[in-house]
C-alpha cells in the first residue's frame, strides 16, 4: 500500500463492484426496490469523485481557484435542497427563486462555521485545507435543509388544520408556523445530535479514520473529528433555524396558508 491509504490497483475496482452488487442485491431482495438507484448512485460516485479529484489537482494550489470551487459547492448544495425540500424538480416553474431561497440556510449554516474555523487559525488557510472542510460543512447544512424542508412540507400536509386554526385565532402566519411546525423541524438534527453524542463510543467518523489513516497521532485525529463535529452541528442547527423562518414568511414552500 506504500503511503497512500488506499490502494489504487484492480483490487479496488474489484472492492468497489463487490459492494455496489451486494447494496444492488439487498435492495432488491428487501423489496424497497432500490437496486437500479443504488447502481445509478455508485456509478455517479465514481464518475463524480475521479473528475473531482483530477480538478483539485490544479485548483487547490491557488486560494482564489479553491474558493470559485466552494462556490460551485453552494450552488449545487442549494439546486440539491430545493428539489429535496420542495418536492418540486428542478424543470418546474419558479425553480430559480427555490434555488436562490435554498440557498439561504445553506449560507447561513456553512458562512460563519467557515469564518470562525479559519479565523481561529486552526485550520491553514490553504486550498488542501479549505475545501474539504468547507465541504463538509456545505453538505452538512445541504442534509440539513433538505431534512428541515421536507419534514416541515409533510407536517404543513397533515396539520395544515391546526396552522390555519392559530391563524383564525388571529395569530399572524410566522408565528402560526412556528407554534405548529416548529419540533417537526428539529428532528432533521437528530442525526448530527446522534453522531456527536455518540462519536468514539459507537462510530469513528470520516475525519477520525481519514487523519489516523494519513499517519496522524490518535490525538491528532481526536481533534480534526472534534472541530468537524461540532462545526456541523452549529451549522446544521443554523440552517433548520433559516428554513423555519423561510417557511414561516411564505418563502420556501409555496402552500402555506395565509
Amino acid at each position: 500500500m506504500g503511503s497512500s491509504v488506499v490502494d489504487l490497483g484492480p483490487r479496488l475496482a474489484v472492492a468497489l463492484v463487490a459492494l455496489t452488487a451486494l447494496a444492488a442485491v439487498a435492495g432488491r431482495l428487501s423489496g424497497l426496490g432500490q437496486d437500479r438507484p443504488v447502481v445509478v448512485a455508485a456509478l455517479r460516485a465514481t464518475v463524480q469523485l475521479a473528475a473531482v479529484s483530477a480538478v483539485l489537482l490544479a485548483v487547490v494550489r491557488s486560494l482564489a481557484l479553491s474558493a470559485l470551487f466552494v462556490l460551485l459547492m453552494v450552488v449545487i448544495a442549494a439546486v440539491t435542497a430545493a428539489g429535496r425540500a420542495t418536492g418540486l424538480a428542478l424543470r418546474s416553474p419558479g425553480s430559480a427563486r427555490r434555488v436562490r431561497t435554498a440557498a439561504a440556510p445553506v449560507l447561513a449554516g456553512a458562512v460563519p462555521v467557515v469564518t470562525l474555523v479559519l479565523a481561529s487559525g486552526t485550520v491553514p488557510l490553504r486550498g488542501e485545507a479549505v475545501i474539504p472542510i468547507a465541504g463538509i460543512l456545505v453538505g452538512g447544512a445541504m442534509t440539513a435543509t433538505s431534512l428541515a424542508g421536507r419534514r416541515l412540507r409533510e407536517e404543513l400536509a397533515a396539520r395544515r388544520g391546526e396552522v390555519e386554526a392559530a391563524l383564525a385565532l388571529g395569530l399572524l402566519r410566522a408565528d402560526a408556523v412556528r407554534e405548529v411546525l416548529r419540533p417537526a423541524a428539529a428532528t432533521a438534527l437528530v442525526p448530527p445530535l446522534d453522531q456527536t453524542r455518540t462519536v468514539g463510543l459507537v462510530t469513528l467518523p470520516g475525519a477520525f479514520v481519514g487523519v489516523l489513516l494519513g499517519g496522524g497521532s490518535p490525538m491528532e485525529a481526536g481533534a480534526a473529528q472534534l472541530l468537524v463535529l461540532v462545526g456541523l452541528l452549529a451549522a446544521q442547527v443554523a440552517a433548520v433555524w433559516t428554513v423555519v423562518e423561510l417557511v414561516a414568511r411564505g418563502r420556501l414552500l409555496p402552500d402555506v396558508p395565509r
